[in-house]
């Protein structure tokens, strides 16, 4: 038998000798077991988060091993309990099966027959656990405090999330690429009643047209060429949660007839299959696309439209939110500088500025790849505007660069001019720039105060030029 992994095992007997006996075997077999002497002491000892299986005599003063399965259940209704008895009364058998035992032995036990099943009774909640606890971690990256905006707009959006999750009702999600349509599609499951659900997401643009049917529905086996076993699509692992239908607008038109019925039906039959399948699910759905547009043009179906926009909700493009752009850079600095093991304090004022004036074509994504880009450039404790990219920091924009900001501030190198002069100029404007700040002076061109104290001195400037050093250094 494989080890069992250290699991957690309550054993509740008001015999000495076979508590002990229990306890040595156990614990031989690599188990960790906790003692109780009857069920009223295991029923004060018992955490669904100590132990993985609980083993329990019938017959035992104050609370029997029948009383405690009950209230066991009550607080842990997938806690394995295996009850374990001298009588082989039938109606007691049935009895502890009726209320959820895991198993029910007579003594004298088989000890074999007992590590096995106290293994796999263990193994069984352990994996429920797990998945409980991934859903609860999922539940908590999707919550609204984590879906980053300020702006009115964005709590628009929060507020009607918060109205739509708890129904069952098909919501159309609305947006450009890269404004976080899917995460607010997690969002909504994961403060649904589905929560506990699956939530299964498919890409309609990644999958090829001939496969879109089968990967949604599923096949039987001979459907076609290639088809050796039965396949469940994607609707029917979606039974019990959410199925997120991502750019839906791509989606061809005749599979929409499908999935409208089955929309509509709650049921559908595979690739191949003539049997059908009936389906718990609900349906959130995502486009980038004009469907109103799509419809016009024959390639959208107006009543699919129609049952999927139950709910329409429109995520409002970055260019429409910049309030929300601060939040956004601190939230994916935070992020980046954890997972790249860097300390980088904040972002300068001048890479802000640059971050606010620019119009975001891509969105969120954008903003997010921008940041991971500066996060690994970094050199300093704060991101500066050398850090972001070339379009960003005042770069000439042509054509396709609508929306890049142009230089505020800008040195004339001209031809002829030595490094030190171009050096002491744009040190001389960052100062100024920054109200004759020194240390904001020193974090923006990414060198000591002492260096520029240093430097200021060289060129004949008093000590005390530009002496504000502590004001304003927090943030910039």
């Amino acid at each position: 038998m494989p080890a069992p992994s250290q699991h957690r095992v309550l054993v509740v007997d008001d015999d000495r000798l076979i508590l002990r006996l229990l306890e040595e075997y156990l614990s031989q077999k690599g188990f960790l077991p906790t003692l109780a002497a009857d069920g009223m002491e295991a029923a004060e000892a018992f955490d669904p988060d100590l132990f993985e299986v609980v083993l329990a005599d019938v017959m035992m003063p104050r609370m029997g091993g029948m009383e405690l399965l009950e209230v066991i259940k009550e607080r842990e209704p997938e806690m394995p309990v295996i009850i374990i008895t001298a009588s082989g009364d039938e109606e007691t058998k049935k009895e502890a099966y009726q209320k959820g035992a895991f198993l029910y032995l007579t003594k004298p036990l088989d000890f074999n027959l007992l590590a096995l099943a106290t293994q796999q009774a263990a193994e069984k909640f352990s994996l429920i656990r797990e998945k409980r606890q991934l859903a609860e971690a999922l539940g908590r990256r999707y919550r609204f405090e984590n879906l980053i905006g300020s702006s009115g707009k964005m709590q628009e959006v929060f507020s009607l999330i918060t109205k739509v999750a708890s129904s069952n009702a098909s919501v159309l999600i609305q947006g450009e690429s890269g404004t976080g349509k899917e995460l607010v599609a997690r969002a909504i499951h994961y403060h649904s009643r589905r929560r506990q659900g699956p939530f299964i997401a498919v890409n309609c643009a990644a999958i090829p047209k001939e496969l879109m049917e089968s990967e949604l529905f599923g096949h039987v086996k001979g459907a076609f060429t290639g088809a050796i076993a039965d396949k469940k699509g994607k609707f029917e692992l979606a039974d019990g949660g959410t199925i997120f239908l991502d750019e839906i607008g791509d989606l061809d038109i005749s599979l929409q007839a499908k999935i409208l019925r089955a929309l509509q039906e709650r049921e559908f039959e595979r690739v191949g299959g003539t049997v059908p399948i009936r389906v718990n699910i609900r349906l959130i759905a995502a486009t980038n696309k004009d469907l109103s547009r799509a419809m016009k043009e024959g390639t959208f179906r107006e009543d699919l439209f129609y049952r999927l926009s139950v709910i329409p909700l429109r995520i409002p493009p970055l260019r429409e939110r910049k309030e929300d752009v601060p939040a956004l850079a601190e939230h994916f600095l935070r992020r980046f500088s954890q997972e790249n093991e860097k300390r980088i304090k904040g972002i300068s004022a001048r890479a802000m500025e640059a971050l606010l004036a620019y119009d975001w074509p891509g969105n969120v994504r954008e903003l997010e790849n921008c940041l991971e880009r500066a996060v690994v450039m970094a050199e300093a404790e704060w991101i500066r505007l050398a850090d972001l990219p070339l379009y960003l920091q005042g770069e000439p924009a042509g054509k396709e660069d609508r929306g890049r900001p142009q230089a505020a501030n800008s040195i004339c190198l001209e031809l002829g001019r030595t490094m030190r002069e171009v050096e002491k100029e744009y040190v001389l404007r960052t100062l100024k720039e920054l109200g004759g700040n020194r240390t904001r002076t020193a974090e923006a061109l990414g060198i000591s105060v002492r260096g520029l104290r240093d430097k200021l001195r060289e060129w004949g400037y008093p000590a005390a030029f530009g002496a504000r050093e502590e004001e304003g250094t927090s943030r910039q």
